[in-house]
């Protein structure tokens, strides 16, 4: 995979949960993975169309998306991951995949994203065409541990 098909995603990230938040993540140490798959118990799943193809995951431990959605809720404590609270997360992760398709426009790919989905419980493992995903660790100190996995390519042109 290319690292210009990360790197936007990097830095919407960081930019949008600064913007949102008022705290700049620390980026981790970067891991590849043969396939698409997280050990997260809160997902944010974004799919990426048009001349770059593939998924997106955001993931992160129950508390970090607890703490997330305090934070973009004013500061109201989030006790339960209840619908106000995944609506918020699902927020967050449109917001960090449009940020990223516009960065990608701009590098030349046009891109276009699915709407999120919200997918809870631990070790997810999605099909992805065998497409190898690089996954990026984020910590938002006071927040948690936030993790893009990218999995994308150039989409195929057939031949008619």
């Amino acid at each position: 995979m290319k690292v210009e098909y990360v790197t936007p995603f990097v830095n919407a990230s960081a930019s949008v949960i600064q913007t949102l938040i008022g705290i700049s993540p620390e980026r981790g140490k970067l891991s590849a993975r043969p396939q698409m798959f997280t050990s997260q118990q809160v997902n944010i799943v974004c799919g990426i169309t048009g001349e770059i193809e593939g998924q997106v995951i955001y993931g992160m431990s129950m508390m970090t998306a607890k703490n997330m959605a305090s934070k973009m809720l004013g500061g109201q404590e989030v006790k339960e991951f209840d619908q106000l609270a995944a609506s918020a997360i699902a927020e967050l992760g449109n917001m960090i995949s449009g940020g990223s398709s516009n960065q990608l426009f701009q590098s030349g790919f046009k891109t276009d994203i699915t709407p999120p989905t919200i997918v809870k419980g631990p070790n997810i493992s999605m099909t992805n065409f065998d497409i190898p995903t690089l996954v990026i660790p984020l910590n938002v100190a006071g927040v948690g541990e936030f993790e893009i996995a990218v999995s994308l390519r150039q989409r195929k042109v057939v031949a008619a």
